[in-house]
């Protein structure tokens, strides 16, 4: 059985994949192969040339604990000032994550890594979602984070790349098709029920594409077409943080810890009955996204 661990994007809230790679390896499961995004690709690129224990999650942890928005997102005013001017694309330089990624990658390109690393992104002129497997490692994690808008979109083989997010931010799909029998899929942002509606504009745009983003994982769950389990595991719910807070690393950390450890316990932790796959009608065809390797080939 070959199994898959799938990391999604959401910015500060990739600290919640830390406790769950821990909850995950403390009962021996570990990855064939490993796909993310935005955040995910960062987190999957960290835990990918690295041994599969607890302490590379301890590791990762200690990460996004010592990380703050200036490391991340610095504001430059000129930078800023020319993105609303409509002079650059963007309004935060790239440096800052740049320095940061090479800081904690060791290896060159996406090959090389000790359990296979896909990131995915997405093409700016299609809007097409491109997964990546080959080529310079610390390039395709910036395409696959480059927030549109806020970072400037990466040139990757010909192609410009934005953020996964915008496409697939929960990239299950190529996971299963890469061939895997088993899906940890490692979600930041929850959609479970509010005891109060949010306040603020910004608070209420997060909650909005939190729903989003869950309604396409679970619709995307219950039309499966393979044989293959599928295990969610929980983040924190209600999720009060938002993405571009890194101060609540070490809350979120030990709750999607606690919370995972207690799903793993269940003897049947897979996704439920009602969401198994349905069979697929003769001559009937699924759409593939597109793989890019060096040189632009597809």
């Amino acid at each position: 059985m070959s199994t898959a661990f799938v990391l999604s994007g959401g910015a500060s809230l990739g600290s919640i994949q830390a406790g769950m790679l821990e909850a995950l390896y403390e009962r021996g499961i570990e990855p064939d192969l490993i796909v993310g995004t935005s955040a995910g690709a960062f987190n999957g690129a960290f835990i990918a040339e690295r041994p599969q224990t607890v302490e590379t999650a301890h590791e990762l942890a200690e990460i996004w604990r010592g990380l703050s928005r200036g490391q991340v997102f610095p504001v430059n005013p000129v930078t800023g000032a020319l993105g609303f001017l409509g002079a650059r694309s963007h309004l935060v330089p790239d440096a800052a994550l740049r320095r940061l990624i090479e800081r904690h990658t060791g290896i060159e390109r996406l090959g090389e890594t000790l359990v296979p690393l896909h990131v995915v992104a997405t093409d700016v002129l299609s809007g097409e979602e491109v997964r990546l497997s080959e080529g310079p490692l610390v390039d395709a994690v910036m395409a696959s984070a480059a927030i549109p808008g806020v970072l400037p979109a990466v040139s990757y083989a010909g192609r410009l790349l934005m953020d996964g997010g915008v496409a697939n931010n929960s990239p299950l799909s190529h996971a299963l098709e890469l061939g895997a029998d088993r899906v940890y899929v490692l979600p930041t942002g929850s959609t479970c029920e509010l005891d109060e509606p949010p306040r603020g504009a910004l608070s209420m745009f997060l909650y909005a594409t939190h729903l989003l983003l869950g309604r396409r994982l679970a619709d995307e769950i219950a039309a499966l077409e393979s044989g293959a389990d599928v295990i969610v595991l929980p983040p924190p719910c209600p999720l009060r943080v938002q993405p571009t807070d890194f101060s609540h690393a070490d809350d979120l950390i030990e709750q999607a810890r606690h919370d995972s450890r207690r799903m793993l316990l269940r003897p049947d932790p897979r996704r439920p009955a009602a969401a198994r796959p349905r069979r697929r009608p003769r001559g009937s065809r699924r759409g593939r996204p597109a793989c890019v390797q060096p040189g632009g080939e597809r």
